[in-house]
C-alpha cells in the first residue's frame, strides 16, 4: 500500500471566500470515491485550526500499490477534478509514502 497526502491553500480574500473555495475542493475530490481503480481510501478535510501556517485543505488517500497511484495521476476523473479546480488552489504540498 502507498499513502498519498496532498495539502492546499485556496484562493480567497475573506474567510467566507476561502471557506467557499475549500468546500468546492472538498466536494470535487469526494466525488472521486469509488471511481478510481486501486484507490482503497480517500478522505478530504478542511482545516479548523485557522493558524496562519496551516494549509486550508488536506487529502489523504491510499492506493494498493505505486502503479495504482501512477494511474490515478492520469485518470480521466482525476484530470476532470484538477481542471475544474484550476485557479481555486494557490499552493500545493504533497507526500507519498509506504
Amino acid at each position: 500500500m502507498i499513502k498519498h497526502i496532498v495539502m492546499w491553500n485556496v484562493r480567497g480574500t475573506s474567510p467566507e471566500e476561502k471557506a467557499e473555495a475549500a468546500n468546492r475542493v472538498k466536494e470535487a475530490f469526494e466525488g472521486l470515491n469509488g471511481k478510481i481503480p486501486g484507490m482503497s481510501r480517500l478522505e478530504i478535510g478542511i482545516d479548523v485550526s485557522r493558524i496562519d501556517y496551516a494549509c486550508d485543505v488536506v487529502l489523504y488517500s491510499e492506493f494498493v500499490d505505486r502503479n495504482a497511484l501512477e494511474a490515478y495521476a492520469t485518470h480521466p476523473e482525476h484530470l476532470r477534478v484538477r481542471d475544474e479546480l484550476a485557479g481555486v488552489r494557490i499552493s500545493r504540498h504533497q507526500v507519498d509514502y509506504l
